[in-house]
């Protein structure tokens, strides 16, 4: 009898065991196809037509608008209330600062370049960490900054006297992008951390739909127009809104809690790798040994930071 009762605790444990398993296997196939999602966006704000924040505002509209029906037919949606929305406003400026200034980023160093930069935001929440919450680095941050800078260096640095004044620019954009993404990640998961309600889908349709109406205002000031000349840009634009901001952002959330930090990290890397390799592909960015070079450097770089604070949290 304790033999029989032995066996079936083996064997319970055992189908737990590859439940949990397959559940991790899921959610990591989840998370790669998530991040390939992502990467795509640039490639859709360089096809689309229109200026920078015009296709910022259609990426947040468009987005807003499909997870607010995806919401609705699941029987999920209510009217956010005026705390979750006071809690969201600061993540939906910084998110949209953060879309326009990457978004000129884009037309002026090419989609890998501007991506890559995107992602040093990393190292701004780690400085975040250091100066409010009294962190300690530690020797992985060390050596994540050095790998990242070197690497920087070899793909803008080493010939930064012979670049265009708009390519400087359009590389410190890239740097900005990473400062306002970082300000909505932190201010994001204050609200999460405030807000037990809001949940990563309806958090993300509340910030895409508050983020259109403060773009809106923005393209109304700057005088770049609503209209879609054609439908390369229509198609752009859906793709940008659908593949980017909703499909990929929504498998990444449902997979992140099932999934170790680390590599979580390690997995979202993907996004800049493969923004890099499209943007070689199909807009024939020249691309030499060095470049490569400095890409693995900074994105190893950028993996050891990470890595570390993620075991922090």
């Amino acid at each position: 009898m304790a033999c029989r009762r032995g066996n079936g605790i083996i064997v319970a444990r055992a189908r737990a065991h590859e439940a949990v398993t397959t559940l991790r296997r899921d959610a990591m196939s989840r998370m790669i196809l998530g991040a390939a999602l992502i990467s795509t966006t640039s490639i859709f704000v360089r096809w689309a037509h229109v200026e920078p924040t015009t296709s910022a505002f259609y990426r947040m509209a468009f987005g807003g608008i499909m997870l607010l029906a995806l919401q609705v037919a699941r029987g999920r949606w209510r009217m956010p209330d005026r705390g979750e929305v006071g809690w969201l406003l600061l993540p939906a400026l910084a998110f949209g600062a953060d879309l326009m200034v990457w978004h000129r980023s884009i037309r002026i160093v090419g989609p890998g370049l501007a991506t890559l930069l995107g992602n040093f935001q990393v190292f701004i929440m780690a400085a975040v960490g250091i100066v409010f919450y009294h962190e300690r680095p530690g020797w992985r941050f060390a050596l994540g900054v050095a790998l990242a800078l070197a690497g920087l260096w070899l793909l803008v640095g080493a010939g930064w006297q012979a670049l265009s004044p708009e390519y400087r620019w359009g590389v410190l954009l890239g740097v900005l992008t990473g400062v306002a993404y970082a300000v909505y990640m932190l201010s994001l998961r204050q609200a999460q951390m405030r807000r037990a309600s809001l949940t990563p889908e309806r958090t993300l349709c509340i910030v895409s739909l508050l983020c259109a109406a403060m773009l809106a205002v923005a393209v109304g000031v700057e005088g770049s127009g609503f209209g879609i000349p054609d439908a390369h840009t229509w198609l752009a634009l859906l793709g940008l809104a659908f593949f980017g901001q909703v499909l990929g952002w929504v498998l990444i959330a449902r997979a992140m809690p099932q999934i170790p930090a680390s590599l979580v990290g390690l997995l979202l890397l993907l996004q800049p790798v493969l923004s890099f390799v499209l943007d070689v592909l199909l807009f024939a960015r020249p691309t030499g040994g060095i470049d490569w070079v400095g890409l693995a450097l900074s994105l190893v770089g950028i993996f050891v930071a990470s890595s570390r604070a993620a075991r922090k949290v």
